[in-house]
């Protein structure tokens, strides 16, 4: 696998890939391991998961210093992101066997009925390069912990850090076979999803690569859970607290250079605060930092691959040729690298490229709207339904437009995020399951009904019905 360091556009040593016999290998190894590792009490699972946690710790900046040289995210992100990667290690290390205890449920006084979680099996997770730690950590850590064991697909761009969380689970004590790295590229990743030994699969991308995965899966009727792209709605209405929205508007729209699929990429904003607004936030946009990824003081690193940047570009390009007006930005930046600066467009046509595609880079869309009623009308014309936040000084307001808007996740005054204590997913084109939280753990078991009572213990005649 050939790499760049998107900070200098120069090549670094490549990773071989994995040629068949060792991609057969690993699944071999994943069915074998499963049917020791799903024995094994998960209290040992919850104490190897936070074992884990300590080693991300240990190595962090080594593992941050590995983001930042293959994809190019600021420093200081990429030690947030080996932390919070520890984080949901101590989270389900601490409450993944809450989740799953057996569900009591009432029946028949002479039964005892319940919902057993039980693993399912070897685990392929498609997972990308924009947030090469956490994308992994968030499957791997219910997951794993669930009884599951895992396959790793990552990214072609950021194969180290593929076989750096490989080592991870390695260094805590883990099994061989409970977490492998499977280095091979989207063509060869089919195959792996049509293998029978592979029982169901994750995807974290986007809503092209989803239908792709979910059609080879569903084939087989295998589960899947798709946490596919976004173009986040960011509600501002009259009544909001601009210097706050306009301050949290530049983060959510630039943070790990715009390439995050929460990020706010449409800022809908009322009338009456419309042009105060955009005045604000062209100010904080302009105000980012805009450079070596590995300077702490760095907002806005590289994009990650220079394809990436040339089609945030055209998107920029072909939303003004339409009719946008430019505020700010929109030229990569002439130095070496893949560098794409902070860009904001008003006056956006509704059926422009930054209306109507998720723009995966540090480009905002900004629409004036008369009212709360076309707010949400605009917010919920598009295809992708992953985060939304609203911005009032009005809590009931807030809450009441939240519930109108049509995404998986919505915020009021505040950025969308993930938090391991939360469900994590979207609607529509943004896919489906949800990570995370007790209903992301359960995704990947089998909810068992179990019904059990002494040998003669009922009375009457058996059901006729019995479906």
């Amino acid at each position: 696998m050939d790499r760049i360091n998107p900070a200098t556009g120069e090549a670094l040593d490549p990773v071989a890939n994995d040629d068949a016999e060792a991609v057969d290998d690993a699944l071999d190894r994943a069915v074998e391991t499963f049917a020791e590792w799903r024995t094994v009490p998960i209290g040992e699972r919850q104490q190897l998961l936070a074992a884990a946690g300590e080693v991300l710790r240990e190595n962090v900046d080594e593992y941050a210093e590995l983001m930042t040289t293959e994809m190019g995210k600021p420093v200081a992100s990429a030690r947030s992101e080996v932390q919070k990667c520890a984080w949901v290690c101590d989270y389900y290390a601490e409450r993944a066997a809450e989740h799953l205890q057996d569900e009591r449920l009432g029946s028949e006084p002479f039964a005892e009925t319940y919902v057993s979680y039980e693993p399912l099996g070897p685990i392929l997770a498609v997972m990308p390069w924009n947030f090469p730690f956490w994308q992994v950590f968030r499957f791997a850590a219910p997951h794993l912990t669930a009884g599951n064991v895992g396959l790793l697909k990552h990214a072609s761009n950021v194969p180290g850090c593929a076989e750096a969380i490989q080592d991870v689970f390695e260094k805590a004590g883990y099994p061989a076979g409970v977490f492998q790295s499977l280095l091979v590229d989207s063509e060869r990743a089919e195959g792996v999803i049509e293998d029978d030994r592979v029982v169901a699969v994750t995807l974290t991308g986007s809503a092209a690569a989803g239908r792709s995965v979910a059609e080879t899966a569903g084939a087989d009727l295998k589960k899947s859970v798709l946490e596919l792209g976004g173009s986040d709605p960011f509600v501002v209405l009259e009544d909001a607290d601009l210097d706050r929205a306009a301050e949290t508007a530049a983060v959510a729209r630039t943070i790990n250079g715009g390439q995050s699929c929460i990020a706010a990429k449409r800022f809908v904003v009322h009338a009456d605060v419309y042009d105060e607004f955009v005045d604000r936030f062209v100010d904080e946009m302009e105000s980012l930092t805009v450079g070596d990824p590995t300077d702490e003081d760095t907002d806005l690193g590289p994009q990650a691959r220079e394809d990436l940047m040339a089609g945030v570009h055209e998107q920029v390009e072909a939303t003004v040729e339409a009719g946008a007006t430019l505020e700010l930005g929109g030229e990569p930046l002439d130095r070496e690298g893949f560098y794409y600066p902070p860009t904001v467009l008003t006056e956006v046509p509704r059926d422009s490229p930054a209306a109507t595609e998720e723009v995966f880079g540090p480009a905002a869309a900004v629409f004036e709207v008369a009212d709360e009623d076309e707010a949400v009308e605009l917010a919920n014309d598009h295809h992708l339904g992953l985060g939304a936040s609203v911005w009032t000084d009005d809590l009931d307001r807030g809450k009441r437009v939240a519930h109108r808007l049509e995404a998986g996740m919505t915020f009021v005054n505040e950025l969308v995020k993930s938090d391991p204590r939360l469900p994590f997913g979207g609607v529509g084109d943004s896919g489906y399951g949800r990570e995370l939280s007790r209903h992301g753990i359960r995704e990947f078991v089998n909810a068992k009904t179990v019904w059990a009572q002494e040998a003669g213990a009922s009375e009457g005649d058996v059901d006729d019905v019995t479906e």
